[in-house]
């Protein structure tokens, strides 16, 4: 299944404080647009691999919107069924990594389609060969909400509630904090979209679900969350609230209009915090959670603060670190400060707390 958005003209202002730093961009800012935007429009549609799920389509459109803009092109959807999508079993017993990725890299390499929308998180650590990952646009809302009964609160759910969560990270910062502080609850797996989810709620099964406040934002559902959880509650996983937009290495043109709509400080912020995941060797189920925090002082961002959780699933034990210093200014040194942070919780005993592995 497949549809196609017509271009709307071209639209979006870069940030006044983001400056691009070195290597964090398959396109420099001083590469002219005009010339690869010129050859784009003298071809055909172009296409775009997405789930097929209601949030992955939302995003996709979004995107697919936003390059048409930039290339002049409209921009078909092509729907691909992820095994993430298929299986039943939950994402820590199927491993997590990759499960909603694989066949969108697959059908990019072959050729099916000409670049594919994923939601950053659940992007594997390891790029793969032939691949780009040209843009990471401006992030959205990157924090966790609850939906709950009767418009409850996180600390006013009843003793006893049953909360829903297909995330061992959720489920141990979750734990963690209920144990810190004298509340009773529940943590119980689900899977399913939004729409099953929020149903255990509204069919009495759950008390309450968690779920990422940009998935809501961009179905228009946002109004349903009951509780905004503070990421110094629960830190959320490396990349949540960002999208990916990939592509072939060889489409050196389609790289340099899609790298238009990179934005630079997004970038380096979830490049430190997947640094960080990948370090601790961990996959994107494991109960791992990090944020890089853009500090700034008016309208110039000065700082960049990196925190990182690891916990048992059962809230008993937390390794959790943060480390504040200068915007990395090249794509090594959000690696680094990803790196030196996860050394700091490994000599802590993070390896210890975390389930799953990347194999």
């Amino acid at each position: 299944m497949s549809s196609t958005r017509e271009p709307q003209g071209r639209a979006g202002v870069e940030r006044p404080s983001a400056r691009r730093p070195e290597g964090l961009s398959t396109v420099g800012l001083s590469t002219p647009a005009e010339a690869p935007r010129r050859r784009e429009q003298e071809k055909g549609a172009l296409r775009l691999g997405t789930r097929r799920s209601r949030l992955a389509l939302a995003q996709s459109g979004l995107v697919a919107d936003a390059v048409s803009q930039v290339t002049g092109r409209p921009v078909e959807l092509v729907e691909i069924t992820t095994y993430g999508d298929t299986s039943r079993e939950h994402l820590a017993q199927i491993g997590g990594t990759g499960v909603f990725v694989t066949a969108l890299r697959d059908a990019l390499l072959g050729g099916e389609v000409d670049f594919a929308v994923h939601s950053l998180k659940d992007l594997p650590t390891a790029q793969p060969d032939g691949l780009v990952l040209a843009a990471v646009p401006e992030r959205e809302d990157p924090r966790d909400v609850i939906v709950a009964r009767d418009a409850l609160k996180f600390t006013d759910l009843p003793r006893g509630a049953r909360i829903g969560t297909g995330s061992p990270r959720r489920t141990a910062q979750l734990n963690a904090y209920a144990r810190s502080h004298g509340l009773d609850i529940e943590t119980v797996p689900i899977r399913g979209n939004i729409d099953t989810r929020v149903g255990f709620v509204r069919d009495g099964e759950l008390d309450a679900v968690v779920l990422a406040a940009a998935g809501l934002s961009r179905i228009g559902r946002i109004d349903e969350v009951t509780d905004f959880l503070s990421v110094d509650t629960i830190l959320p996983a490396p990349g949540q609230g960002a999208l990916a937009i990939e592509c072939s290495a060889d489409h050196a043109d389609l790289i340099a209009a899609l790298g238009e709509l990179d934005d630079p400080l997004t970038r380096v912020a979830v490049t430190a915090e997947r640094s960080l995941l990948a370090a601790l060797e961990a996959g994107c189920s494991a109960p791992v959670g990090a944020l890089a925090d853009l500090l700034a002082d008016g309208q110039i961002v000065k700082e960049m603060r990196l925190r990182g959780i690891v916990g048992t699933t059962d809230g008993s034990r937390t390794v959790q670190l943060s480390t504040t210093g200068p915007v990395p200014e090249t794509h090594d040194q959000a690696l680094k400060l990803g790196r030196d942070l996860a050394a700091e919780m490994l000599a802590q005993g993070a390896a210890g707390l975390m389930g799953e592995q990347a194999k």
